[in-house]
């Protein structure tokens, strides 16, 4: 099909966008199911499983995956993709929302290292994010919408992970296979509390994980919730790529951004708040 070992490694699990028909390599480059739908293998080795209703306007610009890159590389959530990585049991494992791939790369990595099944669907709207995640080798990475039908088979995914990002628990119960876990990172309401106002960033809702328990009331079971808080010491650089590579990047003038950044010290001390949890479909 194409050189992107990743995505030759998932195929299996994917369907068509449009019929829910199976997809198979097609020819070089390009992938097809049954109905004589077909979709290219970009360059960059990811594939855009659009359906006829599915969202683009919300993915990330080039400027907020550059952001999340290098905020992300400097090591300051790597204790969130480590407490992720040790609730996940079995590949393959599917993220919804994954971005760039940097928490779906740690747990792959980390079932590689154990012996497990180490494939993984990286499922984004941002066609900037799904160019990063297709380098990692195990990663099939996928351009689709959070909230449309996902371009993933019934039963598919023993895991699922979804973190700081929207989630249909419809959608990810069908995709779910029986047995499998749903492992959700939400933020607290004092998540980063140091620096929201100053810096413009959008509030947090009291509750996340209380209502995530209530979305999948009746689909899925809990099944454990760890509450994970660190202090994280952040250079300006590091502040200004904390606010453009997340939702408030749409929000906060760059002028603002900068004057707010003066205001702060070389480095300031910030509040790391979130809720890692598990859920089961039993």
């Amino acid at each position: 099909m194409t050189d992107a070992a990743g995505l030759a490694g998932v195929l299996p699990m994917l369907v068509c966008p449009h019929c829910c028909g199976a997809l198979t390599a097609a020819e070089s480059g390009v992938v097809g199911c049954r109905q004589g739908h077909r979709f290219d293998v970009a360059r960059q080795g990811y594939l855009s499983l659009l359906g006829p209703r599915s969202r683009t306007d919300t993915g990330d610009s080039a400027d907020m995956v550059a952001a999340r890159r290098e905020f992300l590389a400097a090591g300051h959530y790597l204790p969130i993709a480590r407490a992720v990585a040790e609730r996940v049991d079995a590949g393959p494992v599917v993220e919804v929302g994954a971005g760039p791939g940097y928490y779906l790369g740690h747990v792959l990595d980390e079932l590689a290292s154990r012996g497990a099944d180490p494939r993984g669907v990286a499922l984004d709207s941002s066609r900037y994010a799904a160019r990063r995640a297709a380098a990692h080798p195990q990663i099939g990475s996928v351009v689709a919408d959070a909230w449309s039908r996902l371009p993933i088979a019934e039963a598919a995914a023993p895991t699922v992970l979804s973190i700081f990002a929207p989630r249909l628990a419809g959608e990810f119960t069908r995709i779910l296979a029986p047995g499998g876990k749903l492992v959700v990172v939400t933020p607290h309401p004092d998540h980063l509390a140091e620096i929201r106002g100053t810096l413009g960033m959008l509030t947090i809702d009291q509750g996340k994980p209380e209502r995530l328990a209530s979305a999948f009331d009746g689909m899925l079971s809990p099944a454990g919730r760890t509450d994970l808080r660190r202090e994280l010491r952040l250079s300006r650089p590091d502040l200004s790529a904390l606010v453009r590579m997340g939702p408030s990047a749409r929000h906060v003038d760059p002028g603002a951004l900068a004057a707010g950044l003066q205001t702060l010290d070389d480095v300031t001390p910030v509040t790391l708040a979130v809720t890692v949890s598990v859920l089961e479909r039993r």
